[in-house]
């Protein structure tokens, strides 16, 4: 991310139960200030606990969170699990590139796109 020069401000999460509990303000994320809803979400699809599929569904389902964009970031390019993620709502799906130097292209696209060019609803709190 940083060499992609990615300013954007970062919140990084270890599984999914607890991207649920950051984006629902449960325990350790109750407030607001430290746990601001995400403009864009970059969803690994292979998490541990409630990979990313459950979270986007539960994402869909929820009215406060529904509205963030979600750009899936995952190593399958199985077509049903491409298939199976647009329609549980992501916004993107993207194949992460092995190479690291396409993984830091990748990104600065991904940032140039979402962050340059796309209206992006308001976030409301």
């Amino acid at each position: 991310m940083e060499q992609s020069r990615i300013r954007n401000e970062l919140y990084i999460v270890e599984d999914g139960e607890e991207a649920l509990n950051y984006l629902l303000r449960r325990g350790k994320y109750e407030d607001p200030a430290s746990s601001p809803k995400p403009d864009l979400m970059l969803l690994d699809l292979n998490m541990p606990k409630m990979d990313g599929k459950q979270l986007l569904e539960q994402m869909r389902a929820d009215p406060n969170l529904r509205r963030i964009p979600v750009v899936a970031l995952t190593t399958s390019k199985q077509e049903n699990d491409i298939i199976h993620t647009y329609d549980l709502g992501a916004n993107s799906y993207i194949v992460k590139p092995v190479d690291m130097d396409q993984f830091v292209s990748a990104i600065k696209v991904l940032k140039d796109y979402w962050f340059q060019i796309v209206v992006l609803p308001p976030r409301g709190e």
